[in-house]
């Protein structure tokens, strides 16, 4: 079974946010996913790194960390910050919530992760951080 994997860390700037989906697209390009596997997954990224710097860190300085790997056809990828945390994950989850409307940000973060990875795990202590785990299987390899 093929496996490979990567790490990278950046300042939590919101002008790394598209650094962060290209960097996680070209490694899935090794899975040869279609062109909307690739947006899907670009999606997912940039909706977990825009939480982490927006959220976590509240627009202060920190480091998000992104973890991906490749086992077989799978694709993991895990966001990490080490801002705030989230008091209630499941609170968090639901469709619409969101802790900074005076932002006006839809509330809809983990709803599209939802819908555009195969499975997404929240982990997050309060005051030490968050890290969010994704994966997506692909068709061809």
């Amino acid at each position: 079974m093929y496996h490979n994997e990567m790490k990278i860390e950046f300042p939590s700037k919101s002008q790394n946010e598209a650094f962060a989906r290209v960097v996680v697209a070209a490694f899935a390009s090794q899975l040869d996913p279609t062109i909307e596997e690739l947006s899907d997954v670009k999606t997912a990224v940039s909706e977990a790194v825009t939480n982490a710097i927006i959220h976590g860190y509240e627009n202060s300085s920190g480091t998000v960390t992104i973890k991906c790997s490749i086992d077989g056809n799978k694709l993991t990828v895990e966001v990490i910050d080490f801002g705030k945390g989230i008091e209630d994950v499941e609170l968090a989850r639901q469709p619409l919530y969101t802790s900074r409307p005076e932002l006006e940000r839809s509330g809809m973060g983990f709803t599209v992760m939802e819908t555009f990875m195969d499975t997404l795990e929240v982990e997050s202590q309060i005051g030490k951080g968050t890290r969010v785990i994704m994966t997506k299987s692909f068709k061809s390899v």
